[in-house]
Formats: structure tokens, C-alpha cells, sequence
């Protein structure tokens, strides 16, 4: 499909996990896609993955799409404000901005009160998950409104209502981080709403990112095994089951319907009647909530 063909997009952080496979559908279905990040082929970020920008593009052309890695540090206002310069001098336009900035996984410190947490990776924890996005928005988001119809998502993990109250078992810097999507979804709703924008914050489900596939010792090919360490990675989705959801969104026409929410990759998954890599329709929220951390054995009958 092409039915983003002439549409511009940027997706910060797009070297790995949701943010590398939304950027790829995007492409895919003909939008032009700058991808930023940290981790180039010369230089990893303090994530010391593999995974780089670059590897990012040539998958996004190799579904026939189109796009340019751009090394950018999204905590350094000066090279954000480059990053839109160059989109403005080469486009004149922003239609689609994906904020997946992240990057702290590696810094928590899991159940640990915030007294006992490193304050250090604590604070970079709430750098790269608030300061980052705050600063991508303000040099970013004047060229999404300069014509109507543009679209805003800021990746999460968790919807609202499951990050509604503490999540235990995580650690406060993480809570506040990854809540704070809704927040800036609820606000840049209001902001931008004169100019016909839809901001929306989203969360994929249990997904099988690289990392997470490292985690359990499995492939995408193979993911099953992890079943016998986790049973309840029976509903985790790849990542290009969100993408296809924010593709879908940014082709729909009456998308503002949903601006200011937070959505997630199952909810699209029903509206749009895509489905995952393996032809289903994982639903992972509500699993979280009717089975795991229940105490009822992992099945997702009725959750695919």
C-alpha cells in the first residue's frame, strides 16, 4: 500500500524495538521516514546494543520505502533544533512525528523504593523519558501543525488506566517516566488542536523487542521456547504489530477521533483489523489484567 506516499515522517529513537518497526511500516506504505537515534554504525549509545539507525533505513528500504539515518542526541536542544532545520530545508513539512525515546532499561533497578535506587540513573531515567520528549516537541511540533492534519505519538509502556496506579514490582523514576506519555498526549492534544493535530500516546503490548528476545535466549523464529521461563510470554507480539497499528493510524482520515488518548497495539489492532506477523490479534492489556499477576495459569485463549 501506498496511502502515505508524499507524507513525511520522523521517528525519534527508531534504531530498535517498536520505534524501528513503526518507522519501517511507515515506510512501507510510502511515507519519506528520518530516523534518529544515538547508535550509528560508528558509535554505540550507554545502550551498547548492536542495533543502529542506519540498519534501521535499509530495512525501511527494503520494503521499497524510502527515508535518511540522522545521528541525534534528542537531549541536546542544539542538535534537535539542527534535526528540524535539516527536515525543513529538505521537506518543508513534518507530518507524522514518533516520539520513542527511551534507552533506560538497562538503568533499572527493579522494586528497588526510590531510596534505595541510584539517584544518578534515577535522574537519567527521567531525562530520557521526559526531558527528551519535551525537547523533541518544542523544536519538532512547529513543523508537524504548519499544515493540517498532522499526527503526534508518544510511545509508552502501559495504557493509562493500567498505569493509573503504581505499578508494582518497577521503580518510581520508571513510573513517572513512562506515565508521564499520557500526560504529554493529554497536553499537546489541547495545544495543537487549532491546527488540526492529533497527539496520541500509544503502548505496544508484551513485546518481543531484540532485547527481549536476547533476554529469554530465542529468536523471533523460536520465541515459543521462552514459554517454559515465562508462560505468560504466551501473549507478547512482535514489533511490527504496533507499527502496523501506527501506520494504520496515520492513514486514517478521521484519526483526531482519538486525540489525547492513549491507545495500544490490540485496541488497533480491532479498529483496523490488522493482525501480527503469525495472522493473529494479540490482545496483551487486557490479559495483563484478567490473567497475569492473578494467580490463573497463562492462556490466551481469547486474547490472540
Amino acid at each position: 500500500m501506498d496511502d502515505l506516499k508524499g507524507k513525511v515522517a520522523l521517528v525519534a529513537g527508531g534504531t530498535r524495538g517498536a520505534s524501528r518497526a513503526i518507522a519501517v511500516e511507515l515506510g512501507r506504505r510510502g511515507a519519506y521516514v528520518y530516523v534518529t537515534g544515538r547508535s550509528t554504525r560508528a558509535q554505540r549509545s550507554e545502550v551498547d546494543r548492536a542495533e543502529t539507525i542506519e540498519d534501521t533505513v535499509d530495512l525501511v528500504v527494503g520494503t521499497g520505502g524510502s527515508g535518511a539515518a540522522v545521528q541525534v542526541d534528542h537531549l541536546e536542544p542544539a542538535q534537535v533544533q539542527a534535526l528540524a532545520d535539516r527536515v525543513d530545508a529538505e521537506q518543508g513539512r513534518l507530518d507524522i512525528l514518533v516520539d520513542g525515546l527511551w534507552g533506560g532499561d538497562s538503568l533499572m533497578e527493579w522494586a528497588k523504593p526510590v531510596w534505595e535506587h541510584s539517584l544518578v540513573d534515577s535522574l537519567r531515567m527521567i531525562r530520557l523519558g521526559i526531558d527528551a520528549h519535551l525537547i523533541t516537541s518544542h523544536f519538532l511540533l512547529p513543523l508537524v501543525i504548519r499544515h493540517p492534519g498532522g499526527l503526534v505519538v508518544e510511545l509508552t509502556d502501559g495504557t493509562a488506566e493500567y498505569n493509573a496506579q503504581y505499578r508494582e514490582g518497577t521503580t518510581l523514576a520508571f513510573y513517572l517516566a513512562k506515565s508521564a506519555a499520557h500526560q504529554l498526549a493529554i497536553g499537546e492534544a489541547f495545544e495543537a488542536k487549532v491546527f488540526d493535530c492529533t497527539c496520541v500516546a500509544l503502548t505496544p503490548g508484551y513485546l518481543r523487542s531484540e532485547a527481549m528476545l536476547d533476554h529469554y535466549g530465542v529468536t523471533e523464529a523460536t520465541w515459543r521456547d521462552a514459554l517454559v521461563k515465562e508462560p505468560h510470554f504466551c501473549i507478547s507480539e512482535s514489533p511490527t504489530y504496533v507499527g502496523r497499528g501506527v501506520a494504520a493510524l496515520a492513514a486514517d482520515p478521521d484519526r483526531a477521533r482519538f486525540t489525547g488518548q492513549t491507545l495500544n497495539s490490540g485496541q488497533l489492532a480491532q479498529v483496523y483489523d490488522f493482525t501480527d506477523v503469525d495472522g493473529s490479534q494479540p490482545d496483551a492489556w487486557r490479559y495483563m489484567v484478567e490473567v497475569a499477576g492473578t494467580g490463573k495459569p497463562a492462556d490466551p485463549t481469547g486474547y490472540r
